[in-house]
């Protein structure tokens, strides 16, 4: 009005130097300290996460190993950090549907996803996801990790993983490996071992369950299973372990080699680790992070996952993301080579 133009500041910061004069220095020491104030209040909300119940979304059904460990990991934080974290079950689409829960929640550490090795299959495994794991969880943790071994039923020939290589290439395309159902961990091992030992195995899927059953009844001839699976059964006779595919021995099978003995570089087995929101801030994953090394230094921790044949994985978010990447791209491999699909 009165035909003067009225100038509006867009900034608090530059609305108050339209009403007074500040010199130079004053002018530089007030900009520095108005940039600084995301940072400080970043750290202001890290100290005070959680202020709320945290819910850590598990893709297994409640009392399966995930599910457990997941149980072990909250109880620990809810009673460090004064707030319950609790397990929010969404089993379903080999775990797809926790995946894209945490990945479309608020990234303000109050959800978090147990994540594990299926997370990573998935991703070459299924064409049209609506997020893209690497890209959009942030890794937070690692907590655990447990080997796989290669069971045969006692009657077949093999003792030995290099008898087990020399029978399947003289019987190409008669040896049947069992496993999970497409695109597991179970089948993925068994194709890398393929793909290393240089044998024709015939993948049989047990998507329902069932695999070790009918290698006990002698129906199939191999199967890579868990150890916490299969060593009541290589106890009391009904299986043979010829190897376990760690690139160690196994606390729990100490006697049986390990695959890579035999088949050099040849290693898998499961993880499981937390993940967060692409977005998070690094102040909350670091905290969470803090915590999580903390139970897996803790004895009871320990002997509570050596219970379910796993070990510590204890790792900073930088390693653990490593390990996302590096299982991406190992199986994204094997299942493009393999021509796996989703069942």
């Amino acid at each position: 009005m009165f035909g003067k133009q009225v100038v509006v500041a867009s900034r608090p910061l530059e609305r108050a130097m339209m009403n007074m004069k500040l010199p130079r220095r004053a002018f530089l020491h007030l900009a520095a300290g108005a940039a600084a104030l995301p940072a400080v209040s970043r750290i202001t909300w890290a100290q005070a996460y959680p202020s709320r119940p945290v819910r850590i979304v598990v893709g297994f059904a409640a009392g399966s190993a995930p599910d457990i460990i997941a149980r072990l990991i909250g109880q620990w934080l809810s009673e460090r950090l004064d707030q319950p974290f609790v397990i929010e079950n969404r089993p379903g689409a080999a775990s797809n549907i926790a995946s894209e829960t945490v990945v479309k929640a608020p990234p303000d550490g109050y959800t978090l996803l147990l994540v594990t090795t299926a997370n990573v299959i998935n991703g070459t495994l299924y064409e049209k996801l609506n997020f893209d794991f690497a890209r959009d969880v942030a890794p937070v943790a690692g907590i655990s990790g447990n080997p796989f071994v290669m069971v045969v039923n006692p009657s077949f020939p093999a003792k030995t993983v290099p008898e087990f290589i020399a029978y399947a290439k003289a019987n190409a395309g008669k040896v049947n490996m069992a496993s999970a159902g497409n695109g597991s961990l179970s089948h993925v091992s068994g194709e890398l071992f393929k793909m290393m030992a240089g044998v024709d195995l015939v993948h049989v899927p047990y998507p329902r369950g069932g695999a070790l059953t009918d290698l006990v009844g002698g129906r199939v001839q191999v199967v890579f299973a868990t150890v916490g699976e299969s060593i009541e059964q290589i106890s009391a006779g009904n299986l043979r372990a010829l190897a376990v595919t760690s690139a160690t021995r196994s606390l729990r099978l100490p006697e049986v080699p390990t695959v890579g003995d035999f088949v050099p570089g040849y290693q898998t087995g499961g993880w499981n680790g937390i993940g967060a929101p692409k977005g998070t801030p690094s102040e909350i994953i670091n905290k969470l992070n803090t915590q999580i090394n903390a139970a897996l230094a803790d004895a009871n921790t320990k002997a509570k996952l050596a219970s379910l044949s796993a070990a510590v994985l204890p790792l900073s978010p930088n390693e653990f993301g490593k390990l996302i990447a590096e299982e991406t791209e190992k199986w994204d491999k094997v299942i493009r080579s393999a021509n796996i699909k989703a069942e």
